[in-house]
């Protein structure tokens, strides 16, 4: 089965007010749109203080998403959990599933940005301890029981709908990360194709006697724009395109995988790598074939503050000229 993914992040360089809201509205109605015609899952993000408007309530839109629509699930990928205050996130991560009937994820990662802990007051350096407190409050504020939060008893009410707590993954690319989802046995999602991760979470699931999954990435996971045209796509858009890769990668040091990581300095270069692509209907089903049982096909219809028309183009013929043809 293909899984479907419509990627948001809201990015749009220098928009006003009122263009950006009109991009939020025109989103939800996209949420809708791709709900109806069969759309496996919004995915969205969060970063905090970009110039380009990237989003940074991701639970807030992911909320709005939800009531916008009735069968797609929403996953944030990732959230950055130290930025959160822990009880807080307990509260709204319940109420969110209790009214999507379980159909949020969330992807726990401890983010790669130290200008975002210094705005949050957070210490960078402690950011992995500041994770551990965040998951295991988590998992004990969902029994809705009492449990002890930084030397106080505490109880954190309404217990959510999903059963034994909402769906929660590990998110990342260090050793860290994979020790921590097979401490609490929760499912661990490298942020890139890494099977010697994998192989670690597993030998630390055995070790802590913990059961858990690795959700692994496959080698490529292009970010996919349709264009009956992908010349003239390229031609008008590729700067778009560009912007949010060249923004994504000068936030990320060395020592980071990403399965979206892009090394391009220019269109034609970005276009040759294949990181982001601009597909035609047929050649995305191609795609989707080529991927067998593990298919995954990622559209981002607004990506790098895409004009809203191109991005409903784009999605319109996931809908009416690739979906159809995966059913079939």
């Amino acid at each position: 089965m293909t899984v479907t993914v419509v990627r948001m992040n809201l990015i749009d360089p220098g928009a006003e007010p009122k263009a950006l809201g009109a991009r939020y509205r025109a989103a939800l109605e996209m949420a809708r749109y791709a709900d109806e015609h069969g759309v496996t899952t919004v995915q969205t993000e969060e970063h905090h203080g970009a110039e380009n408007n990237w989003l940074s309530a991701p639970l807030a839109f992911a909320g709005a998403v939800l009531g916008a629509t009735s069968r797609i699930s929403v996953t944030v990928s990732a959230l950055i959990g130290p930025l959160h205050d822990p009880l807080r996130l307990a509260e709204d991560l319940a109420v969110l599933d209790l009214v999507s009937g379980g159909r949020l994820v969330t992807v726990a990662g401890i983010g790669y940005r130290p200008e975002e802990y210094a705005a949050f007051g957070q210490d960078w350096h402690r950011r992995g301890v500041l994770q551990d407190e965040v998951l295991d409050t988590l998992i004990a504020a969902w029994t809705g029981e009492p449990f002890d939060y930084r030397g106080r008893t505490v109880r954190v009410t309404p217990r959510p709908y999903s059963r034994p707590h909402p769906p929660l993954l590990i998110g990342g690319s260090s050793r860290a990360a994979a020790r921590r989802a097979a401490r609490l046995g929760l499912p661990f999602f490298p942020s890139a194709h890494l099977p010697e991760l994998a192989a670690y979470y597993e030998e630390r699931l055995a070790a802590y006697g913990t059961q858990g999954w690795c959700l692994m990435p496959p080698a490529e996971v292009p970010l996919l724009h349709i264009a009956e045209d992908p010349d003239r796509a390229w031609a008008e858009y590729g700067g778009h395109l560009l912007h949010e890769a060249r923004t994504y990668a000068s936030w990320q040091s060395g020592d980071i995988h990403s399965a979206v990581r892009s090394a391009a300095s220019g269109v034609a270069e970005l276009r040759a790598e294949g990181v982001y692509r601009i597909v035609t209907p047929a050649q995305c089903v191609a795609l989707a074939e080529a991927g067998g049982d593990q298919a995954s096909l990622v559209l981002h219809p607004l990506c790098g503050g895409m004009p809203l028309d191109e991005g409903w183009r784009s999605l319109r013929l996931l809908a009416e000229q690739v979906l159809p043809k995966l059913a079939a």
